[in-house]
């Protein structure tokens, strides 16, 4: 009797156990990544203004291959670059040739969105917000339903072109791009 009540404890700590071996602590760059100057990625919409000029002043989206296309210039790499280092970019190519002393302002006009999946009453695609938090996202997300697990998150973030997951607190930033999974509470 005691060798069967033993082999059950054992098994049922298998089970236990076994539902937490899918934690993946966050690598540190994941952290890391929150404190880096913002970079354009696919599927922001940027906003060029160029004092003086107003019809090359407009926002302007980054498709698929991380270009843009603007007025004058024609299509210019955007994937990657800080906001500092597009208008750069844009000042350099206006100023061979068509403007003396070109100014540019370039600024996020509109963030990619986040992927809410899982325990959440509506999984789906949301605007992200500066400042964003997982749960603020799943508040946007209509709230948890009533089997999910409340305390933590799996976030799947893409940075430099590499995809990190990693399991945080819900109270952690979230970056525009970031998939969020919310899993279902064991009990």
């Amino acid at each position: 009797m005691k060798n069967k009540l033993l082999a059950l404890a054992l098994a049922l700590c298998a089970v236990v156990l076994g539902g937490c071996s899918g934690y993946r602590q966050p690598p540190e760059a994941f952290h890391e990544s929150l404190l880096q100057p913002y970079t354009f990625e696919t599927s922001d919409r940027v906003r060029v203004t160029v004092f003086g000029q107003p019809e090359l002043s407009n926002t302007y989206s980054i498709d698929q291959t991380g270009n843009m296309s603007v007025p004058l210039i024609g299509t210019l790499k955007a994937k990657g670059k800080t906001p500092a280092q597009l208008a750069n970019t844009i000042e350099a190519k206006l100023r061979n040739g068509f403007i003396r002393e070109p100014d540019v302002s370039v600024e996020v006009a509109e963030y990619r969105p986040v992927f809410i999946m899982g325990e959440v009453r509506n999984a789906g695609q949301y605007a992200y917000i500066a400042g964003m938090t997982a749960q603020n996202a799943i508040a946007t997300a209509g709230g948890f339903t009533a089997r999910a697990n409340q305390l933590d998150v799996d976030i799947t973030r893409q940075m430099n072109g590499e995809i990190l997951q990693g399991r945080v607190p819900i109270t952690d930033p979230l970056k525009p791009g970031d998939t969020l999974y919310i899993r279902e509470r064991l009990f």
